[in-house]
């Protein structure tokens, strides 16, 4: 091979080395970090990501919202708001490094809390405790990339709430893991009672409309499937119960 074709040769593999990465960069900046909404719970309930990261927030189960702390994002950060969703999914991308904590507005006084950290922790969010539930701290969710809701991990941030993962467990305590007490929150309890109402409302649905319970039966059933929430259940419950 002569010297000029030897160059050629060479420069054709190094643009086809350049152009292949090229082509593959992209393939992976377009991974899309997916945080499930389901029954009480965002799962993970902690994540990392690198700035400019798009995170989808997707529901699984029932109606929610991946709403900030307005207070507990970085300076340089926006407050992101989905709105209470019941189907489908919500998408922001995170610019600013630092640590986000967000909230489900229908259930963020059950604990339905999460954690997201970009780049590297920072901001007001590392200054205090989650005001409602509880999260991973930082450093954990960094060295760990992401934490699943109900894992047992070293280092969650422990308040006096606690949160239901996907199987019903309890997050409580340092190490964030599953227990087996129900959790008793909101005005009538009923939160606490979800996990065995769900079982005895689906366990009834063939019963006849007419039966003296049906309008409660209904009620009871439509919340345990996340049809409608905590707010509206106890409104249409008081009413029911005023009327016998």
């Amino acid at each position: 091979m002569t010297d000029y074709s030897r160059r050629q040769f060479l420069g054709a593999l190094g643009a086809g080395t350049v152009a292949s990465a090229g082509f593959t960069q992209p393939v992976a900046a377009q991974e899309t970090p997916v945080v499930k909404m389901g029954n009480n719970y965002f799962d993970p309930i902690g994540l990392h990501v690198e700035p400019g990261t798009t995170v989808r927030f997707e529901i699984a189960a029932g109606a929610h919202s991946a709403t900030a702390y307005e207070n507990r994002i970085p300076a340089d950060g926006s407050a992101f708001d989905s709105g209470t969703i019941s189907s489908g999914a919500f998408e922001y991308t995170f610019e600013a490094p630092g640590t986000y904590d967000y909230y489900c507005i229908p259930h963020k006084t059950v604990g339905m809390v999460g954690r997201i950290v970009v780049g590297s922790p920072g901001g007001p969010a590392e200054d205090s405790p989650i005001p409602d539930g509880e999260v991973p701290d930082s450093e954990t969710i960094v060295q760990n990339g992401a934490v699943a809701v109900g894992s047992d991990v070293e280092g969650s941030g422990s308040t006096d709430g606690g949160m239901m993962g996907p199987g019903g467990g309890m997050m409580g305590g340092s190490r964030g893991g599953r227990g087996g007490v129900p959790f008793i929150g909101g005005a009538l309890g009923m939160l606490g009672l979800i996990g065995g109402l769900l079982y005895w409302a689906l366990g009834r649905s063939d019963e006849s409309p007419e039966s003296q319970d049906s309008a409660m039966d209904t009620l009871q059933r439509r919340y345990a499937q996340g049809e409608i929430d905590e707010e509206e259940f106890e409104r249409r419950h008081d009413q029911l119960t005023s009327d016998r």
